[in-house]
């Protein structure tokens, strides 16, 4: 009840979000009313051409708006966050926690960044400061994009619309697939060379409770957020611009069974932001706005998309790299290059993976398939991830003493 009313108060779409207030005001106000008109006015009249004016105000100042809109948010999120740590409330819920999440590779503190990732994995990974120990904070950094946020849920719901006749367990199992991704990924991350070593003893006070010191609260919420901080115009889509590089690279994603080049341009824009993909459907099937679930071009997703490759097309989306917001908060947090590529390598494996086994097997035992060498591909992707699964963990291949249980120090 408390970690709900935390996120229902940071992100969530009741009257009384705070957060929520002021990202909508900041969104939809000072850079999407504010910034953009006088900007406009200035370049207007300073004889900027029309498609300059279009790159810095549509491109770069909306680009840099739709980040900053995520720091009131945050903001609200550290400091409630900070609140309960000042409290003593945190150190309990990881003390909890960690009996459960130990078994999958990952921290007791790992929770919190997941529970906040469902709302945005730019908060979500920021989140992952509370913990301590590198290696655990580098996974959960690593895995917590994998549960659904908000920005994907327009692409749930514009696949369940418009191929599964709305229905709910379309995005129940999205949470159920993003649970397993994080699942499966902490046992075998920390199997590998990167993660291997005794687990870290989980030692914490735990302080009595008390009121907070306001000094401490504001101090811890100030340093979370303080770093985060000619072509002419055609009428058939399909001989754009776009349409010629979306088909360049669109042979990748075939063994997927959404090789075409507009599923291809939308998987690259939802890399920007992931709601960009329903709008950048209905830009590539010649619609100027669709609605937030795409119901304008069901009809166009349900002539190119089977449901298997649609719900392919939806799964390699969800687990796949997050959107350039999150790639920062990731960059920030891994305060390195290599783990950075590391982290963004291992979603784009995992989702490439996940989507060839769905719809290769898949497509096999419903005939829309046949025989042939990416089958053969997911299923030896099958047999790699039991491997890896039921492997044993790297100290006792070399005989050094692991414990099989632990048990947690309380002082």
């Amino acid at each position: 009840m408390i970690m709900a009313a935390i996120y229902t108060l940071s992100m969530g779409s009741t009257d009384f979000a705070i957060g929520r207030i002021a990202t909508d005001w900041t969104n939809d106000v000072l850079f999407g009313d504010w910034v953009p008109n006088a900007l406009n006015a200035f370049l207007e009249g300073a004889g900027v051409a029309p498609w300059l004016q279009g790159l810095v105000v549509d491109g770069i100042v909306a680009g840099v708006g739709a980040v900053l809109g995520f720091v009131p948010q945050m903001l609200v999120l550290f400091l409630l966050l900070s609140l309960l740590e000042d409290v003593g409330y945190m150190a309990r819920v990881a003390f909890i926690m960690d009996r459960i999440f130990r078994k999958f590779g990952l921290s007791g503190k790992s929770f919190i960044p997941m529970l906040v990732g469902t709302g945005c994995g730019v908060p979500g990974v920021m989140a992952s400061r509370t913990i301590e120990n590198e290696r655990d904070r580098r996974m959960t950094i690593m895995t917590t994009c994998f549960i659904p946020c908000s920005a994907k849920m327009p692409i749930i719901g514009l696949f369940a619309g418009a191929l599964f006749g709305g229905s709910g367990l379309v995005a129940t199992s999205a949470y159920f697939i993003g649970m397993a991704a994080i699942i499966v990924s902490g046992v075998i991350l920390k199997k590998t060379k990167l993660f291997a070593g005794d687990p870290a003893p989980f030692v914490m006070e735990l302080p009595a409770y008390h009121v907070p010191a306001w000094g401490n609260v504001l101090r811890a919420t100030w340093e979370r957020g303080w770093s985060f901080g000619a072509f002419g115009m055609v009428e058939d889509n399909n001989t754009s611009l776009l349409a010629a590089l979306g088909g360049v690279v669109s042979w990748v994603f075939a063994p997927l069974g959404f090789g075409s080049w507009q599923a291809t341009v939308a998987t690259v824009t939802g890399l920007i932001a992931k709601e960009n993909v329903v709008a950048t459907f209905g830009v590539n099937y010649g619609f100027a706005e669709v609605a937030e679930n795409g119901d304008e071009i069901w009809a166009n997703i349900a002539r190119d998309f089977t449901m298997l490759s649609a719900y392919s097309f939806m799964i390699f989306n969800l687990l796949c790299a997050p959107c350039f917001a999150a790639m920062g908060a990731i960059k920030r947090e891994m305060n390195s290059p290599r783990w950075t590529a590391i982290a963004i390598g291992y979603m784009c494996l995992l989702a490439y993976c996940t989507s060839l086994v769905v719809y290769q097997l898949g497509g096999l035992i419903t005939g829309e398939v046949t025989f042939n060498i990416f089958t053969v591909v997911a299923a030896a992707l099958v047999v790699l991830a039991v491997w890896l699964l039921v492997r044993p963990h790297r100290q006792e291949n070399e005989g050094e003493a692991v414990g099989k249980s632990r048990k947690p120090v309380v002082s």
